[in-house]
């Protein structure tokens, strides 16, 4: 089950795909959309990645960065933001810390087999880092401009 709205975004300390420190409260005072993701170079997460990419610029003229969040590992960030030239941070979380913060872990399902993993989610998060809107379960196709809309809405 995902955080609630009005609710402090758990902050972090994670490394991103340029083996940079990243922290939330880097960010203070910005729109954040922090998106969760499966897994690096599949179809749905290529689609979903490159469509933030090519709405970047609509997101960053209202001011807001886009973080990707994924349990894959530098060298798979690193390998996927160049193959696909993505121009915002992919925070590693091999160790599933951030994920579990954010409470985006759950029972899934592929071919009748059952696993636990990342459930896809989008986090809005406010210049005073609380939880602006929630999108769970998200439907890849339609997400980003979904999400831009709800930056203008937010952002009135």
């Amino acid at each position: 089950m995902a955080l609630e709205i009005d609710v402090l975004a758990p902050d972090f300390i994670a490394i991103d795909d340029a083996n940079e420190r990243i922290t939330l409260s880097n960010y203070k005072g910005k729109w954040i959309v922090l998106y969760f993701y499966p897994k690096d170079n599949t179809s749905g997460c290529t689609k979903e990645a490159c469509a933030f990419r090519d709405n970047m610029e609509r997101i960053t003229s209202l001011g807001a960065v886009v973080l990707g969040v994924s349990p894959d590992g530098i060298a798979s960030h690193t390998k996927f933001k160049e193959k696909y030239n993505l121009n915002f941070s992919l925070i590693v979380d091999t160790e599933k810390e951030v994920c579990n913060l954010y409470d985006i872990m759950g029972e899934k399902s592929m071919c009748g087999r059952k696993y636990f993993g990342v459930i896809r989610t989008t986090y809005i998060i406010n210049p005073d880092r609380k939880i602006a809107y929630v999108f769970n379960k998200v439907k890849v196709d339609g997400h980003v401009d979904k999400v831009i809309e709800k930056l203008y809405e937010l952002m009135g």
